[in-house]
């Protein structure tokens, strides 16, 4: 959660509650058993976007309290507002009964997102890596303008902060394939973010690496107490989020909506296919929907299923959304008593998370993937094929001619196959086809017209003589 307030643009902070209120929400409404709910690499850039263009982060950081705290309150005001324009969304979504809308992004289409995301996340926190102070870019090309960016400024890295990154990748990744390769023998898997996390904080604190080598930490995080009478001030106040933006966010909001739907119905699917139940996706709205809208008033930025953590709690056993109750009690420890603990964490240890969309922004890239995906299903059922099917010998099995010569045709009848639906976009080719295949050319039916006719005008000449010839009989 506070890995990805970073993205967000937010202070960590508001990613643990972001990883608190809407986790237990869709405990209560949501249908999917093994989903786990909270923080998301590509809806939390989408967000950050969002927020970076409303309100941009000064590149010197040498500003009073009262002003920094004012520019993180109109911050975290934008990204919560999103939070509740997203919601509300989700909400009419489900009044209109529109999760059938889920469909229209195939599987392709949701592999590819989320696996060519991975450069955008990647790309936004190398300055992290780096330690750089750079604007961010959003929009379109915006990858290739932070690459610029970072490599216009490789001359000012801070060594330090370059050296613990390295050090936490080459830690990190080796030990999250032993995981992967040995989960078999491993009781239980090796809990290398956490460790990494704890022995980082450990020496930045004793050795002050914030003052000695101007490393950027988290800085502090309020904690609650064990007494409820105070523990109930340290969490945020409900307050409404500042609606004033919305002509502003609206446009992105109705992108960011659409992906965190998406990749939530699509990950609840993957997970009830394997373990043999079913979701509602219109059932998915209305929980998602109340997530976003009600956590938005306590300070939290949107929220959708997580793919990291659902793989874990899967793993793990969890069977019903009541294992979403543990994580959310999880989270609450960490906002009650653990929170200061890391405020000498280093930012750039929590560069973990890869996910986004290359050469264009993430919204723009997956509605051209949605559009193209669209466009190929049109293509295949307006040239589906067809061909006239054949019975193979001694069965009751009918195969397509062309592919299979043993078959043969019932004689006096033609049967024809067609791989489509029968819709106005291809009816033109379907006739063609059918003509192609059962001989019907222009001239053979013409010819055939004129022969129907002409048998049809003997056979009335023939009636009209027989009646005529009745008629005149002496009998009668």
């Amino acid at each position: 959660g506070m890995a990805f307030a970073l993205l967000t643009s937010v202070a960590p902070i508001f990613g643990l509650y972001t990883s608190f209120f809407p986790v237990f929400l869709y405990m209560c409404f949501g249908t999917g058993r093994h989903v786990s709910t909270g923080t998301f690499a590509v809806v939390s850039l989408m967000t950050g976007s969002v927020v970076e263009q409303l309100v941009p982060s000064p590149l010197e950081m040498n500003a009073s309290l009262s002003a920094a705290a004012e520019l993180e309150a109109q911050r975290i005001g934008v990204a919560s507002a999103v939070a509740l324009l997203s919601g509300i969304i989700m909400l009419c979504m489900f009044s209109l009964q529109l999760g059938f809308l889920s469909t229209y992004l195939s599987e392709p289409i949701v592999k590819a997102f989320t696996s060519a995301a991975a450069f955008h996340v990647t790309v936004s926190q190398l300055q992290n890596m780096l330690g750089l102070r750079l604007p961010r870019h959003t929009g379109t090309f915006s990858l290739f303008r932070t690459l610029g960016s970072v490599v216009e400024n490789l001359p000012h890295t801070n060594m330090a902060e370059l050296v613990i990154s390295l050090v936490c990748l080459a830690v990190l990744v080796p030990v999250k394939e032993i995981n992967i390769r040995y989960r078999k023998r491993l009781r239980t898997p090796i809990p290398v973010e956490i460790l990494t996390v704890i022995i980082a904080t450990g020496v930045a604190f004793a050795s002050s690496l914030d003052t000695n080598y101007k490393i950027e930490i988290v800085g502090h995080i309020p904690a609650g107490s064990l007494i409820l009478n105070s523990l109930i001030p340290r969490f945020p106040k409900p307050k409404l989020p500042t609606l004033s933006t919305f002509p502003d966010i609206a446009g992105d909001t109705v992108a960011i909506t659409f992906v965190g739907y998406a990749v939530s119905v699509s990950l609840a699917m993957i997970y009830a296919d394997k373990h043999g139940y079913s979701i509602h996706p219109n059932q998915e709205l209305l929980a998602h929907g109340i997530s976003n809208t009600v956590s938005s008033f306590f300070t939290c930025f949107p929220s959708s299923a997580t793919l990291a953590t659902t793989n874990i709690l899967e793993s793990a056993g969890g069977h019903t959304q009541l294992s979403g109750l543990f994580t959310s009690l999880v989270v609450l420890v960490v906002l009650l008593l653990i929170g200061p603990l890391f405020y000498f964490l280093p930012k750039m240890v929590w560069v973990v998370t890869w996910l986004s969309v290359v050469v264009l922004n993430v919204d723009l890239g997956l509605a051209i993937g949605v559009v193209f995906s669209m466009m190929t299903v049109i293509c295949r059922t307006q040239r589906a094929g067809c061909s006239v099917l054949g019975r193979a010998s001694n069965t009751e099995i009918y195969r397509p001619l062309e592919k299979h010569s043993k078959c043969y045709e019932v004689p006096g009848v033609k049967i024809l196959t067609y791989n489509g639906p029968i819709y106005y976009g291809n009816r033109n080719f379907f006739r063609e086809e059918m003509s192609r295949l059962l001989g019907l050319t222009p001239e053979k039916i013409r010819s055939w017209e004129k022969a129907r006719k002409a048998l049809e005008k003997r056979e009335g000449e023939t009636t009209v003589n027989t009646v005529v010839g009745l008629s005149n009989d002496p009998l009668n």
